[in-house]
């Protein structure tokens, strides 16, 4: 069985742990009317502070941690075991968060929005402060395109997988048409479904689509692990054997199920984090195969390596370069990672391979990676 529905059937016991123990904790028997024991949280008011509150009687100490804090805020208990504190201002966003309630880590039992992945690591509340007009990843009044769940028999993993794949608005109404596809990869602890739900991948191509600011193509989304998280052992395995099962499982699956362009001038492979890592090690070691290659905050090795993993672009740069439309790195400052990068872009460029280096602010957060998509996306087909 797949971890992901392990993870999620998991979650789901937990959220219904933590509601009964709440109910418990107010006097309510489990079972209770969940209105009568209904907390407003989080609050988000006109000037985009924000209130957290907990119900929580028995608890000594109540902190709340997320990327709009620097450092975590102790929240104040009164009389009836309510325990609140209001911060911010804080910029229009999609963020993550946690409660932390006398040492351990919790889920906002008052908010259903959650952040999930294919580990349990990964579950926080999610937190989403709306600007005075829509955002570039919000969803508008233009065509949309479609989110396709598919299952295929992965012959080289032996296994049953699943991928997601994003088809543009009208795509079913021109049977003839042919269109390039973006083989777009997500991070550790993540599933095949974060660039959508997270990432927001689909509302934003809707956008620019509907701008004129890019050119229709199919996004396929495909789980990346090789091996399943946590495996022991399994972790430098990993991307070898996803390698395997993107070129011989995913790719000709997709070009049999899909209109797509089949060649390595229509293709192109962009990752975020270990699925950045991916992307720039199977696509720069197969210029024959994708045209365009990209990671954000990419996983690559830290030690610097890089002449080992990319012999190609040493041996033969002028190569690279004639076969490459496109070569986009990014990184935030303030991301662990950015010192990896920017050894990483100096390699390149010691090396003639020409690239683009886009130095951000923001950390290892999907803040940065939408942006990064957003700005990547226009660049994508266009000849």
């Amino acid at each position: 069985m797949n971890a992901n529905y392990l993870h999620r059937a998991w979650f789901r016991l937990v959220c219904l742990i933590l509601g009964l123990g709440f109910q418990a904790a107010r006097g309510q028997p489990p079972g209770a009317d969940s209105a009568s024991v209904r907390v407003v949280s989080p609050e988000i008011s006109a000037d985009h502070r924000v209130t957290f509150r907990l119900l929580a009687p028995k608890a000594s100490e109540v902190l709340v941690s997320g990327e709009f804090l620097a450092a975590s805020r102790a929240l104040t208990k009164d009389a009836n075991g309510l325990w609140s504190v209001t911060v911010g201002p804080i910029e229009p966003e999609i963020y993550y968060y946690n409660f932390t309630i006398d040492g351990v880590r919790a889920l906002d039992p008052g908010n259903p929005e959650v952040k999930t992945g294919s580990t349990a690591g990964t579950i926080q509340s999610v937190l989403e402060v709306r600007g005075d007009g829509p955002a570039f990843y919000d969803g508008q009044p233009v065509p949309h395109g479609e989110i396709r769940t598919r299952w295929y028999q992965s012959q080289s993993l032996g296994t049953l997988r699943r991928l997601t794949v994003y088809v543009p608005p009208g795509y079913d109404r021109d049977p003839a048409a042919r269109l390039p596809v973006l083989y777009l990869f997500h991070g550790a602890n993540a599933d095949e479904t974060a660039w959508t739900r997270l990432g927001r991948v689909n509302l934003i191509l809707d956008n620019l689509l509907a701008a004129g600011k890019a050119r229709p193509f199919i996004v396929v989304m495909p789980f990346g692990y090789g091996a399943p998280p946590n495996t022991p052992g399994a972790q430098g395995q990993n991307t070898a054997l996803f390698s395997r099962d993107l070129l011989e499982d995913v790719i000709p699956f997709v070009d049999s199920q899909y209109r797509t362009l089949a060649d390595r001038d229509h293709r192109a492979i962009i990752g975020l984090s270990m699925g950045g890592g991916e992307s720039l090690s199977i696509g720069l070691n197969h210029l024959d195969l994708f045209s365009m290659v990209g990671g954000f905050s990419a996983g690559l090795s830290r030690t610097g390596d890089f002449a080992r993993t990319f012999p190609h672009l040493v041996t033969d740069p002028q190569a690279a370069n004639r076969q490459l439309h496109l070569l986009w790195i990014g990184c935030g400052r303030e991301d662990a990672l950015f010192p990896t990068a920017t050894r990483f872009s100096a390699f390149l460029t010691q090396n003639g391979v020409k690239h683009t280096f886009r130095q951000s602010g923001g950390a290892h957060t999907w803040m940065v990676w939408r942006r990064y998509l957003d700005e990547v996306a226009p660049l994508l087909f266009q000849w």
